[in-house]
C-alpha cells in the first residue's frame, strides 16, 4: 500500500514558518513528506531540513519524496520528543523553524493492519512506532474499569465513558479482546441508540482515546513545546497543526505562558519573579482551513494551526 497524506493548512503552515533560504528546519511529523517537499523548495543550497517520525513506513515514502532534495535533508527515525537529542548527534545548537502536524496519517487510518480505523476488522494495535510493543490490546485488556473511564473521558470526550468501560471489562471477561471490529460492536453496545441515530460512529471518541493513550501525545506535546522553543534562533517560529480540542488547548496554553511566563500577583506595580518572555503568540485565534480545503479534504475540518516567534 502507498503511503499517502493530504498535507493540511501546508500554504498557511509554509507561510506562518517565514522561511529564510539559508535556514535549518525541523519537521518533527514528517509523514509522508508534504510539508517538507514545500520548505525545501524555499531554501537555497545552505538551508537544511531534519525530518523526525516514528513510524518507518513514513520515513520511507518520504525518503523517496524528497530525493531530489536529499544533500539538505537528514531524517531520523524517532518522536518528536527527542528533537534536543537529535539535533545534539547532528551538531546543530539552534534552528529557524519547527512543525508539528499532531494527527493520524491518511495512510495510518486506511492501512488496516495498523488497526487505528474504528471501520474495519484488524488487529488491536494503534502504535505509531512499530518498534513499541505496548498496543491498543494491552489497553483494552489490561486496564482496570476506572483506568479505562478515565482515558475514555478524558481523552476522547465521551459523556458514555463509564458504560463503554463497563461494557469493555464485561465482555473481556468471556474472551480477550483482539480485533478492532470486536471492541467496535461492544462499544455501540454501550450508547444509547438514539444517540447513536444521531451522532457519528459510536466507536470514534473511544478509539481516539485509546490512540492516545497508547502513543502517549498528549504528555509527549505538553512536555515538548517548551523545549521546541528554547531551539529556536531569534525570530524562528514554531508551527503547531492540532486535530482535537485537548491537544489544541494544551498549544494555546504553552504559547502563552511562554510569551508572559510572569507569576506576580496582578496588583504587584513591577515584576519581581524574574521570568522573561520567550517571544511572541503570532495567531492570538487559530488559523482554520479554508472552506475549498475542507470540501476536497474532509479530514482536515477539526485541524487548527497557532504559530509562536522566539524573541
Amino acid at each position: 500500500m502507498d503511503f499517502k497524506h493530504i498535507s493540511v493548512l501546508l500554504d498557511e503552515t509554509i507561510d506562518g514558518l517565514n522561511i529564510k533560504p539559508d535556514g535549518v528546519y525541523v519537521d518533527g511529523t514528517l509523514g509522508g513528506g508534504g510539508h517538507s517537499y514545500e520548505i525545501l523548495k524555499r531554501l537555497s543550497p545552505k538551508g537544511k531540513l531534519i525530518g523526525i517520525d516514528q513510524d518507518g513506513e513514513a520515513l520511507k515514502a518520504a525518503g523517496e519524496r524528497l530525493k531530489e532534495f536529499e544533500k539538505q535533508v537528514t531524517l531520523v527515525r524517532s518522536n518528536y520528543s527527542d528533537i534536543k537529542k537529535v539535533l545534539q548527534e547532528l551538531n546543530i545548537e539552534k534552528v529557524d523553524g519547527i512543525l508539528l502536524d499532531i494527527g493520524v496519517s491518511s495512510y495510518q487510518l486506511d492501512n488496516l493492519e495498523r488497526g487505528f480505523s474504528y471501520k474495519s476488522d484488524a488487529p488491536l494495535d494503534m502504535r505509531m512506532d512499530t518498534r513499541q510493543e505496548f498496543s491498543a490490546a494491552d489497553v483494552v485488556n489490561n486496564y482496570s474499569e476506572h483506568d479505562l473511564f478515565r482515558i475514555i473521558r478524558d481523552y476522547g470526550e465521551d459523556k458514555f465513558a463509564k458504560n463503554i468501560a463497563k461494557h469493555i471489562v464485561a465482555a473481556r471477561k468471556e474472551k480477550p479482546f483482539e480485533t478492532t471490529k470486536e471492541l467496535s460492536e461492544v462499544i455501540k453496545h454501550a450508547i444509547p441508540m438514539k444517540v447513536q441515530a444521531k451522532g457519528g460512529h459510536p466507536a470514534k471518541k473511544t478509539f481516539q482515546a485509546i490512540r492516545i493513550e497508547v502513543n502517549k501525545e498528549l504528555t509527549v506535546l505538553k512536555e515538548s513545546i517548551d523545549t521546541m522553543i528554547d531551539l529556536l534562533n531569534k525570530d524562528g517560529r514554531l508551527c503547531i497543526i492540532t486535530f482535537h480540542s485537548l491537544e489544541d488547548r494544551i498549544v494555546k496554553s504553552a504559547f502563552r505562558k511562554n510569551e508572559n511566563p510572569c507569576t506576580c500577583p496582578s496588583h504587584f506595580p513591577v515584576c519581581v519573579c524574574g521570568k522573561i518572555s520567550k517571544g511572541k503568540v503570532i495567531t492570538r485565534k487559530p488559523i482554520l482551513p479554508s472552506e475549498a480545503e475542507t470540501e476536497s479534504n474532509s479530514r482536515s475540518k477539526s485541524a487548527k494551526l497557532r504559530i509562536f516567534e522566539r524573541a
